[in-house]
């Protein structure tokens, strides 16, 4: 089964964007991209509940000393267990395995979640996973203590306020099926999501575009993801400047709108 891309799940379980129709079937059947959104979305919950503090308690010092840690077993972990497939036989007994010296730093090393990393595809390095790992920790660790200082004022997760929305549409000559939607925020960030965009021997291109004039200026690109959040200009005119435009792009040094326009749409709100 493919599984949803990380990235996007990540925006769905900060509520920055909505579940397409293909999106919502394949989290009503997987069980582990929906636990992966409520593990995402637990964690801003928790860093939600910081907000409007002053001034935050320092993390104990076994927190980091923990990541330190963790850190420098992952670092390790290949030798270790390249030490261990010579040394310890597959079946060894579990007492041995206990009483043996470093036999608990080995284990922890070795089973650090291979099927979340494997599951996903994304290449992580055991270090990069330890870090993640330890990182939510001290998190977790902060945010605790913050709960028993102030236990009575629990902070909603806050949604971004949307001032101006556009269905994207397939234009010209790109296939019907791609599609997107853009999202003006109260904070002047553009949010992204697009689906289906033919490949392309460039990059895609966002563009805000005067539909009486023409006139038009690069607000940035998209990456490899179907999610962007780029940053507007400041006092950006979107009543002028109302058409949302992603076009392929070629590596040739040319700043101006190649012509290839992907996706259209005109902003309301």
């Amino acid at each position: 089964m493919q599984h949803l891309d990380h990235d996007r799940l990540v925006f769905l379980a900060l509520g920055e964007s909505e579940a397409d129709d293909g999106e919502s079937t394949h989290l009503g059947t997987c069980a582990l991209c929906r636990a992966e959104v409520a593990s995402l979305q637990q964690v801003a919950g928790l860093g939600t509940e910081t907000q409007g503090l002053a001034d935050l308690p320092d993390p104990p010092e076994h927190i980091w000393q923990g990541i330190e840690a963790q850190v420098t077993a992952a670092e390790a972990g290949p030798l270790l267990t390249e030490t261990r497939r010579h040394r310890v036989p597959e079946q060894a007994d579990t007492t041995t395995a206990e009483a043996a010296p470093g036999a608990v730093a080995e284990s922890t090393v070795t089973r650090l979640d291979p099927t979340r990393r494997s599951r996903r595809g994304r290449g992580w390095s055991r270090w990069a996973a330890t870090a993640v790992t330890a990182a939510a920790a001290a998190a977790v660790g902060v945010v605790g203590t913050v709960s028993v200082l102030r236990p009575d004022d629990p902070t909603p997760t806050p949604k971004p306020v949307v001032v101006a929305s556009a269905p994207l549409a397939a234009y010209g000559a790109t296939p019907p099926t791609a599609k997107g939607d853009a999202r003006v925020f109260q904070d002047g960030q553009l949010h992204l999501h697009v689906a289906n965009l033919p490949s392309v021997a460039g990059y895609y291109e966002v563009w805000l575009i005067n539909p009486t004039t023409m006139e038009m200026f690069s607000v940035g690109t998209l990456g490899g993801g179907p999610d962007a959040l780029l940053p507007l200009p400041p006092n950006v005119d979107l009543k002028s400047y109302s058409v949302v435009d992603v076009s392929a792009e070629r590596y040739d040094n040319n700043t101006d709108h190649s012509g290839d326009s992907l996706l259209r749409g005109s902003l309301t709100g």
